[in-house]
């Protein structure tokens, strides 16, 4: 199983990029899918996800307001509309996939299956 990431570049601040990850290889069932990200020198944080079942959301505090993640029309497809983009936001994000329950949208242990990441600069 592949989760491939792409979207990332260099954007000015308050400027826009969208994310997409799609999953190839074979075939596996998940419960909900999400964004994370990992500044220089910092824990790798929360961002976004969904649960597949009920098509729950959830936001980190941060980017509430700026940030929209939504399915793909392929299974085990997701992508994070980024609006707004302050330099805070420059770092590698990574979409998951959580393939286990019961799980916790917000934790990245929880989830099984992690894309190479993408890089997200924004500049002021």
């Amino acid at each position: 199983v592949q989760l491939q990431a792409s979207g990332g570049g260099l954007v000015q601040a308050g400027g826009s990029l969208r994310l997409a990850c799609a999953a190839s290889g074979r075939t596996f069932t998940s419960y909900g899918m999400g964004w994370f990200r990992q500044a220089p020198g910092k824990e790798r944080e929360f961002v976004a996800a969904f649960t597949w079942s009920g098509v729950r959301t959830f936001y980190a505090d941060s980017v509430k307001g700026r940030f929209t993640i939504s399915r793909g029309n392929a299974k085990n497809t997701v992508y994070l509309q980024m609006n707004s983009l302050k330099p805070e936001d420059t770092a590698v994000y990574y979409c998951a996939a959580a393939v286990r329950r019961p799980y916790s949208a917000t934790i990245a242990d929880d989830y099984g299956y992690w894309g190479q990441g993408t890089l997200v600069t924004v500049s002021s």
